[in-house]
């Protein structure tokens, strides 16, 4: 698709850009969740589910949907899922009913599981072998981004025009990128499409995704990291002194993408993906026993977030390096989109209940296990390939 030499930087940026407006999907409920009753004052606990409708389709459908996408054409998912997204916003802006908001939320995951899915292999194939590294820790950086840039931008488009006014904003951009690249990917050649799958077939094809080391390695790590992702901006912040939470919350997420845009894309010159994804996982353990100590130490909270950007680069540039054609690497993007779905939405639930009945210490202790299993999966994985080779 490119040539060794060269990567097409302005595509890449452009599909990046995708990436950040599917991680708005999940954000743009996130960072105005508080005043979400406004619009809905009768749904009660319920709202809960404006949220985690959007990874449904994404849990039951993640690892196969590689395949669908390889079938429908990688260009053409993307600019269509783009395109879903943009209606979906326009429909939410017009306030809907909630059990019509709710399925709104569940039909934008299925845009949502375009994106992550034809996004990283677009983006792998556009890139020579020598910045596929680099291209890939780009890719990984678009939830921290996303919410950065709603944290700064959507919360006072917010403000000053009410929520609405940020779905209507976020179906512009959606529309917009729709629009770019559909002109800008046209000539863009792509891998052959393959067989599309029968029903029927679905619940089978799960399983040579999951038997693969290859295949399910970035995913298998991927489950320990979103679990801890979120949940940790979630349920951190109120043991952060009043005076440093609102710099601490809004550093974390910028150390994450500056520590994988520096010293992770650094390091992959040096080490494979899996092993940097490894190191990134020990890194959070350390800041997490740093935080344990020493509850809610600014640096600690920032340190773990560095880690989890080591773990964000590795983890998706690990996709390429395991895998060889088009349609392992779908499949293995697809698998990573289920796990991150399923991490998403248990993550802070896990979090809240080991707060309840352990304390800060609990709920620390469940954080430390979570990164130690991170590392350990793919040690497991790792001795897996080395015996299959």
């Amino acid at each position: 698709m490119t040539a060794s030499g060269s990567t097409r930087w302005g595509l890449i940026l452009a599909v990046w850009g995708a990436g950040l407006g599917a991680a708005a999907q999940y954000g743009k409920i996130s960072v105005i969740f508080g005043r979400m009753g406004e619009l809905y004052p009768q749904a009660g606990t319920a709202l809960s589910f404006s949220v985690s409708l959007v990874g449904t389709l994404g849990i039951l459908l993640g690892a196969v949907a590689g395949l669908y996408v390889a079938a429908f054409g990688y260009r053409r998912t993307l600019v269509w899922a783009l395109w879903t997204g943009a209606a979906v916003s326009v429909l939410q802006a017009l306030h809907l009913p909630f059990g019509l908001f709710l399925a709104s939320r569940v039909a934008e995951g299925l845009s949502h599981l375009g994106i992550v899915v034809a996004g990283p292999v677009l983006i792998a194939q556009l890139s020579s072998d020598r910045r596929r590294g680099l291209a890939m820790t780009l890719w990984s950086t678009f939830f921290a981004v996303a919410f950065t840039l709603l944290a700064w931008i959507g919360l006072p488009l917010a403000r000053a025009w009410g929520l609405q006014a940020l779905f209507g904003a976020h179906a512009a951009v959606m529309a917009g990128l729709a629009l770019l690249l559909g002109f800008a990917l046209r000539d863009v050649p792509v891998p052959q499409r393959a067989p599309l799958p029968r029903l029927r077939e679905l619940p089978g094809l799960h399983l040579p995704v999951y038997r693969s080391p290859w295949i399910s390695a970035p995913a298998a790590g991927w489950l320990f990291y979103t679990c801890c992702f979120v949940a940790v901006l979630t349920v951190i912040p109120p043991y952060i002194a009043e005076d440093m939470r609102a710099f601490v919350l809004g550093a974390m997420p910028l150390a994450s993408i500056a520590v994988s845009m520096t010293l992770g894309v650094y390091l992959l010159r040096l080490l494979p993906a899996v092993r940097l994804a490894q190191l990134g996982f020990l890194a959070c353990a350390a800041a997490a026993l740093w935080l344990w100590a020493m509850p809610g130490a600014p640096a600690a909270c920032i340190a773990m977030a560095g880690g989890m950007g080591l773990v964000q680069g590795g983890s998706f540039a690990a996709v390429p390096q395991l895998n060889e054609s088009a349609a392992a690497r779908a499949q293995s993007s697809g698998a990573i989109a289920q796990m991150g779905n399923l991490g998403n939405t248990i993550g802070t639930p896990l979090m809240v209940l080991a707060l309840a009945g352990g304390g800060f210490g609990g709920m620390m202790a469940v954080l430390l296990v979570l990164f130690l299993s991170g590392a350990g999966v793919h040690g497991l994985l790792s001795a897996r390939r080395r015996a299959m080779a």
